[in-house]
């Protein structure tokens, strides 16, 4: 395993180094996840792909407690595909709000990515989703969001107590002693509106190869129905439902790991760049502009 350090962000890297043509895939979870939520995908994968793992900033119970902005959080993750992708678009992997950010990434750096694989969030924030969801479950929705912010705000060992609650409540697989409150701040910004917030996100409309894997056993979708349909009708694109709750890779791993690399395998010679040839490195100009982290 290579580590780097990025932005104060610890960056692993396993797999074959010493391959100038293998690919990199830069794998980024979600809420109340780190980077060790990759391992059974790394360890499937690592022969074959450089596997790019780190936790996002803020998640790391072991550093400072801050929130980030939309647009700081863009910068972080444009350094660190910018030091690890060997100078060649990347594969992103993406769970939860890795895929909000993931996404956000690829419609801002389109050069920078050559395939996505999204997890159990799609179009999450579309009309035509929120539109399919029931008064109880928007009332479900906005009532766990709303104790996960109220647990950033409230910090300490209470916070860590409302969030690991939380995060019991929901099943959630994640090591306990790596769950705390400060990994609740997107959902203080979802909600309050404030420290940067999510409204500038641009609607994902992927032009790139994508695998779409998504759990059925959950109380509602984070995707709609017309864009599952969408994006399998696309070139080089699949959705493939899995009889599992939001974290599929965790539940049935080799499973889901066949699927990425069956799916990878297909897509491999037809998956041209889209834009441009050659080498890729985003200039630092290129990124948003924005406070780097806010208290």
């Amino acid at each position: 395993m290579q580590q780097l350090v990025v932005d104060g962000i610890d960056i692993y890297i396993d797999g074959p180094e010493e391959d100038e043509h293998a690919e990199t895939i830069v794998m980024i979870h979600g809420w109340p996840d780190t980077y060790r939520l990759w391992e059974p995908q790394v360890a499937a994968l690592r022969h074959r792909y450089r596997c790019v793992r780190f936790t996002l900033p803020g998640f790391d119970n072991s550093k400072q407690r801050r929130s980030y902005t939309l647009d700081a959080t863009m910068r972080i993750l444009l350094h660190i595909v910018n030091s690890v992708n060997r100078k060649q678009p990347v594969i992103l992997m993406t769970h939860d709000w890795g895929c909000v950010f993931g996404y956000e990434f690829y419609m801002r750096h389109r050069a920078a990515v050559s395939r996505i694989v999204g997890v159990d969030i799609g179009d999450a924030n579309s009309e035509t989703t929120l539109r399919s969801r029931s008064l109880g479950q928007r009332m479900m929705l906005n009532g766990y969001q709303n104790v996960l912010a109220l647990g950033w705000a409230i910090g300490g060992g209470i916070g860590n107590l409302v969030t690991r609650t939380m995060a019991g409540i929901m099943k959630v697989p994640s090591p306990r002693e790596h769950i705390y409150s400060g990994m609740n701040y997107p959902y203080y910004i979802l909600t309050a509106g404030n420290i940067g917030s999510y409204r500038a996100l641009v609607p994902f409309k992927p032009r790139v190869p994508m695998l779409f894997i998504y759990g059925i056993r959950k109380p509602f979708m984070f995707h709609s129905g017309p864009w599952t349909e969408m994006l399998a009708a696309r070139k080089g694109c699949k959705v493939v439902a899995f009889n599992t709750g939001h974290w599929p890779m965790v539940s049935e791993p080799e499973r889901f790991n066949q699927v990425v690399l069956d799916w990878l395998d297909g897509v491999a010679e037809a998956a041209p760049k889209e834009e441009g040839d050659g080498e890729v490195v985003v200039a630092e100009e290129q990124a948003a502009a924005g406070d780097d982290a806010a208290a």
